[in-house]
């Protein structure tokens, strides 16, 4: 039965081959149970239902990976689009978390409809390649920003002549102020590195400093372990929450899981966005944001883990950029990613993609679906750790972000920076995307000044219609902003 429906013969690999790849992968990949809550509680978001959310999320889509595509790839909640969900639709852009899981699953849907048509291969060929790349490196270069900031490492220096506004009122040196919810300032803010005097900084520090030392000797399982030990080295330091109520807390899941599924189609989460043209044009561009962002995570994983391996051939990768609907194993791969960012905005997470740590399963074999569903069970197994959750500290899991980002940043040597006019797109596009806490400005600044170049150049041909309307789209939404 296997073989009938994994062909695993033709895929030239074995039952034991495929369990093991699966193994692999999993504990490759299983931190993101932990650090997905950490992310998405900050939004208000009740942990616990997360950690159900992320572990639901995962076995659909990785389910439909190998089951429907038969491939050895697993899905889960991406680190960057987690980063996107927290810091720029909800603090960046004030949403409520309600909509930004209704935005999730609107890219789900839109992504479902772009896979299966013959936009889907418009949209690739319309990004030049080279802000791609910067795109990939400049979602890295975010998730590392956050990671140091949530590890504690950086302090920002205000002046008080550079405060603009308190609690969103127009502030004057000498106000009196009773107490401070939110504070803006200028760009007189100075970082600074901190004095790593705080237990959680040094708690950090030290999560940091295991899990550099794991990765750099390759050892398997690495963010696994460095969270594990993080923790354990944070009890006796007063950082880690010893108490654990395992019964109360498989209890408080189902309960907070109820709380969040399906709220992205309620009454406060789709539905309560379209109030303004305003809205609605932020909501499109965001949605597009996460879209490009997710769409290309994808396809730059599948490329460079699949072809050297033979799990995509060259007819293959042609027939995703030429052919129609979902003929090849890539386009039924990015189908399975699609309509598991669709079923993450139900269940109540952010973005799905397909996780670079399948690798660790395709170097140990992994060739068919057989790896994905063993990935699956792995992740159903995982709900006893349930009780865990609210027990490993966040500065356990702030050193991740770090590495991750430093991963992507290889896409930065594939930018042809000797070239002005690339550099000069390309700089913007991944600068932006970490300083102004948001993706969607990012790929918004690389699109203007690459037309912007181009058109000075009069270069028009290379600019194709694609990105003439999303740029239009992206110049009217600050135009509002500056006008609002």
């Amino acid at each position: 039965m296997l073989e009938r429906i994994f062909k695993l013969k033709e895929n030239n690999t074995s039952v034991k081959t495929e369990v093991i790849a699966g193994i692999t992968t999993f504990v490759a990949m299983a931190y993101i149970i932990f650090l997905n809550p950490a992310v998405l509680s900050l939004t208000g978001m009740p942990s616990q239902g997360v950690f159900l959310a992320t572990i639901l999320t995962a076995i659909i889509g990785t389910l439909i990976m190998g089951l429907f595509a038969n491939l050895p790839y697993a899905l889960a909640p991406s680190i960057g689009m987690q980063a996107m969900f927290t810091y720029t639709i909800v603090f960046g852009l004030g949403f409520t978390w309600q909509q930004a899981l209704g935005m999730v699953f609107l890219v789900g849907l839109v992504d479902v409809f772009i896979t299966l048509t013959k936009l889907r291969s418009a949209i690739v060929k319309a990004i030049p390649d080279q802000l791609k790349h910067a795109i990939s490196a400049g979602i890295g270069l975010f998730i590392a920003y956050i990671g140091l900031k949530n590890s504690g490492f950086l302090n920002f220096v205000i002046d008080p002549s550079n405060i603009t506004s308190i609690n969103n009122k127009p502030y004057t040196p000498g106000m009196a102020v009773k107490s401070i919810d939110t504070m803006l300032a200028n760009g007189g803010i100075t970082p600074q590195l901190t004095n790593f005097k705080a237990a959680p900084v040094v708690l950090a520090l030290i999560g940091f400093i295991i899990l550099v030392l794991l990765v750099v000797m390759n050892v398997p399982a690495a963010f696994l372990i460095s969270v594990a030990a993080t923790t354990l080295i944070g009890i006796p330091m007063g950082v880690t929450n010893t108490h654990i109520d395992a019964l109360g807390s498989f209890g408080t899941t189902f309960k907070d899981f109820g709380s969040i599924f399906g709220q992205a189609l309620g009454p406060q989460g789709l539905w309560s966005m379209f109030t303004t043209p305003k809205h609605i044009l932020v909501v499109i561009l965001t949605v597009f944001s996460m879209g490009l962002s997710g769409l290309f995570d994808a396809i730059g994983t599948f490329i460079g883990t699949g072809m050297s391996t033979g799990i995509f051939s060259k007819a293959d990768q042609k027939e995703f950029y030429e052919g129609k609907g979902f003929k090849s194993k890539m386009d039924r791969g990015l189908v399975a990613d699609t309509f598991a960012t669709m079923f993450a905005g139900i269940l109540g997470t952010s973005n799905t993609t397909t996780f670079i740590e399948s690798s660790t399963g395709i170097k140990a074999g992994g060739r068919t679906g057989l790896t994905s569903v063993v990935v699956a069970i792995g992740f159903a197994l995982a709900f006893i750790a349930a009780p865990l959750v609210n027990v490993i500290p966040s500065v356990a899991t702030a050193p991740i972000l770090v590495i991750v980002g430093i991963s992507m940043m290889n896409e930065f040597k594939l930018i042809d920076w000797d070239d002005i006019d690339i550099a000069i797109p390309a700089f913007f596009t991944s600068a932006f995307m970490a300083f102004s806490y948001s993706i969607s400005y990012g790929i918004a600044a690389g699109f203007i000044f690459y037309i912007l170049i181009k058109s000075v150049k009069r270069q028009f041909k290379q600019i194709s219609p694609v990105l003439w309307v999303v740029t239009l789209l992206f110049l009217l939404n600050f135009i509002s902003m500056a006008l609002g």
